[in-house]
């Protein structure tokens, strides 16, 4: 299903240069998000051939998917039809949308529905965050940090995409605000000892592996603490997420600013030998 985060047609191919290596390699591995691999794969066969300069940064960045990136091009002639190529490289663009869009994270909030749908005070329902020491992972363009940050001691951001770090580090700087910390880290490598933080918050990262997921979420929050997952409003209906439900996290619904379902989950975390 598309997101509609972006008119791929207002990107240009060189956003590319900007991805992560892990995001090159989810790319790449995948074949995009769509359902059509054969098209993705005419697509960035045409788009590759037609800049070297992407093809040449996705092997140097990302060398363990050189052997793909060379698969996909050996077979594609250069061509030097601008539409065809224009074509091909706006296919591929939207076949990563979320990448796509990460990479000019200004526009989120105002192109993403969880963005700007959302209404702060959904988080602040779910805990108390007065004087605590809170963590966002996968804090994006920061929509729970900066919120978290009004009323929480400290917040740290981990974020593993630079675009969104940088976008972050600009606004705390330009806002002059004084209590949140960005720093790179995946949600199954938190870089931060056991026990730390009194609140640990994600929206959109929970659900690929969701046992070794919670179980670091679980390791750096303290003993007592929360776990909260705060999706922000959708232009779509949610579902319950039974995996969260099934591994006690409490649901909590609420009927979102788009006139849809919205769920959100937390769990209240007990440690043994504490």
């Amino acid at each position: 299903m598309s997101l509609n985060w972006i008119d791929p047609s207002e990107y240009s191919f060189n956003s590319f240069l900007l991805l992560e290596r892990f995001q090159i390699r989810l790319m790449l591995n995948w074949g995009g998000w769509g359902n059509d691999k054969e098209l993705w794969r005419r697509s960035m066969c045409i788009a590759l051939n037609a800049n070297p300069v992407v093809k040449w940064y996705f092997i140097q960045r990302c060398p363990e998917c050189a052997d793909i990136v060379e698969e996909l091009t050996k077979d594609g002639q250069p061509t030097v039809d601008a539409v065809r190529i224009r074509e091909a490289e706006v296919y591929a663009l939207q076949s990563v949308e979320d990448f796509t869009i990460y990479t000019t994270p200004a526009r989120m909030a105002e192109q993403c529905d969880f963005v700007r749908g959302w209404n702060k005070q959904r988080l602040f329902e779910l805990a108390d965050f007065r004087g605590k020491t809170v963590l966002d992972v996968g804090a994006g363009s920061g929509r729970l940090t900066f919120a978290a940050a009004e009323k929480a001691e400290w917040v740290y951001a981990s974020e593993p995409v630079g675009t969104l770090r940088e976008f972050m580090r600009d606004r705390v700087t330009t806002e002059g605000i004084k209590n949140v910390r960005i720093t790179d880290g995946f949600i199954t490598e938190l870089p931060f000892p056991d026990d730390t933080f009194d609140i640990v918050m994600a929206g959109h990262v929970i659900g690929d592996d969701y046992d070794a997921e919670i179980a670091e979420l679980t390791r750096v929050c303290k003993p007592d603490g929360w776990i909260i997952d705060c999706p922000g409003d959708s232009e779509h209906d949610m579902k319950a997420n039974d995996e969260l439900i099934a591994r006690g996290f409490e649901a909590l619904y609420y009927h979102g600013s788009f006139g849809f379902d919205v769920y959100c989950y937390r769990k209240r975390i007990a440690k043994q030998n504490h």
